[in-house]
């Protein structure tokens, strides 16, 4: 078996789409011999590049998924209609860019799907670091998106919750205070329709002490960003505050 048809194997073994790191754990089960070479993950990648460069086989979705040619991607514009597909395509959106940064991933609903896939497989870490007292934990492992630092201990750097709709909005920024006595951001995404009332409850307390540590960003913001990879490149989208 050639690589390029153990890529497509583990592929098909995932629907059709896959995280380059499904793609890593599993192809020795296909390509025994992977493992031995100098640089196997690089030479993978090589390989996949060259057939996307034909047209043959492969291609790319998103920043850190690979998929087969003929594997229908979801389309935003006719998911924006369903809130609850919405709420896990945000969920995967957040986490691929978390991961794009090089930052541990986590989220509260790992059997939600984004293009299929579901979100297990695209976080990082799929039990929250014991970073703090258990209630805090048993609270904040509710938050949709969380990312970590990824070297040394694990803390929180950013929290984010996805309201689809005004009335989620008090217990996800009741979670997201859970964390003020740590050093991280809060993100409340959302419809454009809802910032105006979002940033007014923001003004009131608790959250206005701390207001300046929430950033809401309606949907496309956040799209903008994921669709445009080159020009938000690593070190724009590490300063996060300033696109995300």
């Amino acid at each position: 078996m050639t690589k390029v048809e153990a890529i497509k194997k583990v592929l098909e073994d995932h629907e059709g789409i896959a995280t380059w790191q499904t793609i890593y754990n599993e192809i020795e089960k296909y390509y025994p011999a992977i493992k031995s070479q100098i640089d196997w993950e690089a030479g993978i990648r090589g390989v996949f590049y060259r057939d996307e460069k034909e047209k043959k086989n492969f291609k790319r979705i998103g920043l850190g998924m690979v998929a087969l040619t003929d594997f229908k991607a979801e389309e935003i514009e006719e998911i924006k209609q369903d809130p609850v597909r919405m709420h896990s395509f945000m969920e995967g959106v957040c986490l691929e860019i978390g991961n794009f940064l090089k930052l541990q991933t986590f989220t509260a609903d790992p059997t939600a799907k984004y293009n299929n896939l579901p979100l297990s497989e695209i976080a990082t870490l799929k039990n929250i670091p014991q970073f703090t007292y258990s209630e805090i934990i048993d609270t904040t492992k509710r938050i949709d998106v969380l990312w970590f630092n990824d070297k040394g201990f694990n803390f929180p750097k950013k929290a984010i919750e996805i309201v689809d709709s005004i009335g989620t909005l008090e217990p996800a920024l009741k979670r997201t205070f859970q964390l003020v006595e740590f050093n991280l951001s809060f993100y409340i995404l959302c419809k454009q329709e809802h910032k105006k009332k979002i940033e007014k409850e923001l003004s009131f307390e608790p959250y206005k002490r701390i207001r300046e540590r929430y950033f809401v960003r309606d949907y496309d913001d956040i799209l903008n960003i994921y669709n445009n990879p080159i020009a938000n490149s690593r070190d724009n989208l590490f300063n996060v505050e300033t696109y995300f």
